[in-house]
């Protein structure tokens, strides 16, 4: 049986919609509209990670009100109470939630240069869903219902993993342009 290489590195094969766009259409095109199923595709899932994140202060501000626990002294409703910054719950949601701005953000940035790079719509798309669904279960693991390692690596770990995946198709996809 004999083998064959390929000028085109791993990564590439996957990020390529297909062989009959020129490069000419790839620059010349805007794929950040919503006639684009992949930006379109792009914006659910972004959408439901914001709202995860929003949801993430309301979360620390019920686990603040359920253990009485405030970091200001304007914020003391009930008697009998001090500040306090070191409440184990309310400071595992705060971790939780710190943990979505160190991840999702960078990964926003890296989905919309992924998406400019015209890629293949279907795995995209699952990139995208993957990506959403590993930081839902990431946060439910964490914040929510504790559970041992190594389900909370394994969560972080497919979503960092995706980051990274689109960022070296990003550069490799530039690369020829440079």
């Amino acid at each position: 049986m004999a083998t064959t290489t390929s000028a085109v590195p791993p990564l590439a094969t996957l990020n390529t919609p297909n062989s009959a766009t020129t490069m000419d259409e790839k620059l010349s095109g805007n794929f950040l509209t919503l006639e684009n199923p992949v930006f379109c595709c792009f914006l659910f899932w972004a959408s439901v990670l914001v709202i995860k994140m929003l949801l993430m202060s309301l979360l620390t501000a019920l686990q603040r009100f359920r253990n009485k626990v405030f970091p200001n002294k304007e914020d003391l409703f009930f008697k009998d109470i001090e500040v306090q910054f070191d409440d184990p719950h309310v400071e595992r949601v705060r971790r939780a939630h710190r943990n979505d701005m160190e991840n999702i953000l960078p990964y926003f940035t890296m989905a919309i240069l992924y998406i400019c790079t015209n890629p293949d719509p279907t795995v995209a798309c699952i990139l995208f869903r993957v990506v959403a669904i590993a930081r839902i279960l990431h946060t439910l693991v964490y914040a929510f219902y504790p559970v041992p390692q190594p389900s909370r690596v394994i969560a972080f770990g497919v979503a960092f993993a995706i980051t990274i995946y689109m960022a070296c198709a990003v550069a490799l996809d530039v690369l020829k342009h440079i």
